[in-house]
């Protein structure tokens, strides 16, 4: 997925952030943060990776989402010392030897590295392979603008949320879900058996189920009740199955 880099700069950048995003930008210090930025509703908007380089932080977002995140982060600011601007670097990402300067991606080991200068690309990796065996959404497809909740999405499990960092934009809704509910819907691995286009309705017995999304090697990601999860299920041509 093409990438957009924010470079980040500003006496109160760390404070702005700590205030608006879904992890504890403390974190920053053991490396690759990955979190999230949510309308007050607690509903995702974007993910994004944060690094520390040469006295400023540089924001890595989905293309797709960037500019709705550049408008959303300029209109938080106000007057507190921020500026947000697009920086003249890329990203490259890979599995294998990580070159000197990566970052390992904190989601999961298997997600590898992310190495930020003028190169941009990847090492050939079957990326969703790798995330449909590990559950690992993205955006645009499992991770949809104005609809999604990150617990749902497993953004606990991806090192996405922080439960003690205290206020965020979205907290109360995220941390009710996380104390007071439990989950009646999200992600899950199925094994798939013939296939069906990304965004396909899952049934069971004729009542809906969830939604269809990645799928790589025999099994896809899907977006599933859970009380009708059990047994065959069924995505148009395709047959499911936890």
């Amino acid at each position: 997925m093409t990438r957009s880099i924010f470079k980040i700069t500003g006496s109160d950048r760390t404070d702005f952030l700590q205030g608006l995003i879904t992890n504890d930008m403390g974190k920053l210090a053991d490396g690759l943060l990955y979190a999230a930025l949510l309308t007050p509703q607690g509903k995702f908007l974007t993910d994004f990776f944060l690094f520390n380089q040469d006295d400023a932080l540089f924001l890595d977002a989905p293309e797709i989402t960037a500019a709705d995140l550049f408008g959303r982060l300029s209109m938080y600011k106000l007057r507190a010392d921020v500026v947000i601007e697009p920086a003249d670097i890329q990203v490259k990402t890979g599995t294998g030897n990580a070159p000197e300067g990566a970052l390992a991606d904190p989601r999961h080991p298997d997600m590898g590295w992310r190495l930020y200068g003028r190169e941009s690309g990847t090492d050939g990796t079957d990326w969703d392979a790798i995330r449909v065996a590990r559950c690992i959404p993205e955006t645009g497809i499992e991770l949809i603008p104005n609809e999604t909740y990150i617990l749902e999405a497993g953004f606990e499990a991806l090192n996405g949320v922080d439960f003690r960092k205290g206020c965020y934009v979205g907290q109360e809704i995220i941390s009710r879900m996380k104390h007071k509910t439990t989950l009646k819907k999200g992600l899950r691995i199925v094994a798939i058996s013939g296939s069906a286009p990304v965004g396909t309705s899952i049934s069971k017995d004729g009542k809906p189920a969830g939604t269809l999304f990645t799928q790589s090697g025999g099994k896809a990601i899907a977006y599933l009740r859970f009380d009708r999860a059990d047994g065959t299920l069924q995505a148009g041509d395709a047959t499911l199955t936890l």
